[in-house]
């Protein structure tokens, strides 16, 4: 997920308008096992303070003790952990088994940079698609609009530049506040994602405990409509309280939200498909994006169970896994 990335991004910004050189590593390719993805983000400074992550800990420690030590004034370098033969071999060996390319782009304090780190952020919010173009050789940068298909990171056949595609952040919109939706709110912050409650009912706010999440008081149909949503959000209703949750459902299917789903037995889903049918107006095609009752079928009876089947199939579809895969 790339909520993460957007919190690099924001920590960058804000080092580099305060007159910081940045350093803004991005992970380019993963061989075998690796914890994070290509197009995976962090950034640092060289008197110390970092955010993001590229592995489990050991390349950020190498990176970070020799950025420290005076390395990395190019505009641009490339780095291969956790390869015997390659130069950083003998220093890093991964936990995992795996190979991590990384890119390291030096990035002064001045107009330019902010203008790309601007452009990163507005991207990883939902307000667009880009693709960055990096030359190996002098480190320019070029962004440029993108449609979000293809693969995330693509090296040029000559090997001079790099392609990065960046893309909106991973977004949670919980529709309503109930013992289930609290437990999902955590789970999906855990995986990295943005993650938005909307209730009206002010009552249901006080235990509402969500550190890093942020809450309105609102109805969730209202956020959804106001364009609340990009092709990387997922919706999901909580509360078994159909005021809620069928007015979710009837704007999100009229979103590009990936996932869109809302808790119920099979008899309370069949009920709610006729309602939104009847009622709601939706189609048989607005029905079958409907994941009811949500999640995977784990036979979960208490409300954490069943916030970890509901998010657990968020992140199949997130990674476009077939249920016969699992």
């Amino acid at each position: 997920m790339q909520h993460l990335d957007l919190q690099v991004i924001e920590q960058a910004l804000s080092w580099s308008r305060a007159g910081e050189v940045v350093w803004l590593c991005t992970v380019l390719a993963t061989f075998g096992s690796s914890p994070r993805e290509p197009g995976s983000l962090l950034a640092a400074r060289r008197q110390g303070g970092h955010i993001g992550s590229l592995s489990g800990g050991c390349v950020e420690e190498d990176f970070l003790e020799r950025l420290q030590a005076g390395e990395f004034e190019c505009a641009v370098t490339t780095l291969r952990y956790g390869d015997p033969s390659g130069p950083t071999g003998p220093r890093i060996s991964l936990p995992c088994g795996g190979i991590l390319k990384v890119l390291v782009e030096r990035l002064p304090a001045d107009a330019a940079t902010w203008d790309q780190l601007e452009c990163l952020r507005a991207t990883l919010l939902g307000q667009r698609h880009l693709i960055r173009r990096v030359d190996l050789r002098t480190g320019q940068t070029q962004l440029c609009e993108d449609d979000g298909l293809g693969p995330c990171v693509v090296e040029a056949v000559d090997g001079h530049s790099i392609q990065i595609r960046v893309g909106p952040a991973a977004r949670l919109i919980i529709a309503g506040i109930s013992p289930v939706s609290i437990i999902c709110a955590q789970f999906a912050r855990a995986l990295g994602f943005e993650v938005i409650v909307c209730d009206p009912r002010e009552e249901v706010h006080a235990g509402f405990d969500g550190a890093g999440v942020e809450v309105r008081l609102q109805l969730p149909s209202q956020f959804i409509a106001a364009d609340g949503c990009h092709r990387a959000t997922a919706i999901v209703a909580l509360t078994h309280d159909p005021r809620i949750d069928d007015l979710a459902m009837i704007e999100a299917v009229r979103t590009p939200a990936f996932y869109i789903g809302v808790m119920g037995s099979q008899r309370t889903s069949a009920a709610r498909a006729e309602r939104l049918r009847r009622s709601g107006g939706l189609s048989e095609a607005d029905i079958a994006r409907l994941h009811m009752p949500i999640g995977l079928a784990l036979g979960s009876k208490t409300p954490a169970e069943i916030a970890l089947a509901a998010v657990a199939d968020i992140v199949r579809v997130y990674r476009d896994r077939p249920r016969g895969a699992l």
